[in-house]
């Protein structure tokens, strides 16, 4: 896996800088934000491109993509993966973007309206793209095979995941990278993402974020996300493989009708079916990534769907993307990185920022402090903007 986040880059800083409570929220620094109503926000403050990508990669793409390859290529690295003694057609990349290169996009349009249009870069073609990550990664590393983009926001990184395992196990592909990445922390980006109403306003970053509080006030926007090297086992065995984290066990995606409709939500039926492929009960599951939205009637519907499967405080609960910030179509990617981690590691990872769990809810939260346990199996929950839920199970590597 590879990972950048706002309060890490790379793998084993990210996990360090998590099980410490470590925070990337912060008041947002790369503009100036004073002029907006919503002044937090999860950035990746220490990327330096430059450092990382061919010089001649950097004029074509936006932050989010460069972030993306940046991941890949550890990914990569930290699989033993050499895509070049692969078949390039075996060989896939799926993942998850919605907004696209909404800052490169921003620029671009300056330029436009500020010196004029022959100003205008044509890589804004595709650099604005939200299919552009998977393109970019497939091209670099000459991965030709199925290749794919999932638009169903924070749902994404899990659903990309899950249709990598289905193509790898059909023999479709023999190896891929999955994950999902988003980085819309610029004007242009955030005044989309503010009529929506869910953005939290505090100006405090350490009470800005507080996912089944009490004092829940909206979700503060985040950017990053992972990258994983997906393949199957016997070919992993085969190649004696660097690191396995874990196996993707099951897998179900439900929409949500309309509000207003009178139709249940699909939450709950997700888990159930994600379960069920996985085959296991409820009671064997260890830990609940949280898809933890910050908003009270969310956090509230997500808490009925989790006691509807598990009973009440059954099971541990946790959301560190309190450290992160949602990060859309990256945030579930993170988090199932981290569920991986999880596993490896035998520790829960905290949830910082929220007091106490509002008692009404049932949940047993994981907060302040990781706790110490066996994680054999994890459940990551995620729900997108529009009626999108996934949830995806993985589990220890026998």
């Amino acid at each position: 896996m590879g990972i950048v986040a706002p309060n890490g880059i790379g793998t084993e800083e990210y996990w360090a800088a998590t099980l410490a409570g470590k925070s990337g929220i912060d008041v947002i620094r790369r503009f100036d934000p004073r002029r907006y109503p919503v002044r937090v926000g999860g950035e990746v403050l220490a990327f330096d491109a430059a450092a990382h990508l061919p010089k001649r990669l950097l004029p074509q793409t936006d932050r989010m993509t460069q972030h993306a390859l940046v991941a890949a290529e550890r990914a990569l690295a930290d699989a033993g993966l050499e895509p070049g003694k692969h078949d390039e057609y075996g060989l896939g990349v799926l993942t998850a973007a919605g907004s696209g290169g909404f800052e490169f996009g921003q620029r671009e349009m300056q330029k436009l309206w500020g010196t004029g249009p022959e100003r205008v870069s044509a890589y804004q073609s595709f650099a604005w793209f939200y299919a552009v990550n998977t393109g970019q990664i497939s091209i670099r590393h000459g991965m030709r095979g199925h290749s794919s983009v999932f638009v169903t926001e924070q749902a994404g990184g899990l659903d990309a995941a899950a249709q990598a395992a289905r193509l790898l196990r059909k023999g479709t592909l023999e190896s891929a990278l999955t994950g999902g990445f988003e980085a819309s922390l610029c004007p242009w980006g955030l005044v989309a993402q503010i009529p929506g109403g869910l953005l939290s306003r505090a100006t405090d970053p350490h009470r800005a974020y507080l996912p089944f509080d009490a004092e829940a006030c909206g979700y503060v926007p985040g950017e990053g996300g992972a990258i994983m090297a997906v393949e199957r086992a016997d070919t992993a065995r085969e190649r004696a493989a660097a690191s396995i984290y874990g196996e993707i066990a099951g897998h179900a995606s439900t929409f949500d009708a309309r509000p207003g409709t009178g139709r249940p939500a699909g939450l709950a039926r997700a888990i159930r079916l994600a379960l069920d492929e996985a085959r296991v009960n409820p009671d064997d599951v260890d830990v609940v990534f949280a898809d933890a939205f910050g908003v009270p009637a969310l956090d509230r519907a997500e808490a009925e769907a989790l006691t509807d499967v598990f009973g009440s405080a059954n099971v541990p609960v946790t959301a560190p993307k309190t450290m992160t910030g949602r990060l859309y179509a990256g945030g579930a990617a993170l988090d199932t990185a981290t569920a991986l981690l999880s596993i490896r590691d035998s520790v829960i990872p905290p949830t910082i920022g929220t007091g106490a769990v509002a008692p009404a809810l049932g949940l047993d939260l994981v907060l302040h402090q990781p706790r110490e346990t066996r994680i054999d199996t994890a459940l990551v929950v995620a729900r997108g903007a529009g009626g999108f839920n996934s949830a995806l199970v993985v589990q220890r590597h026998h």
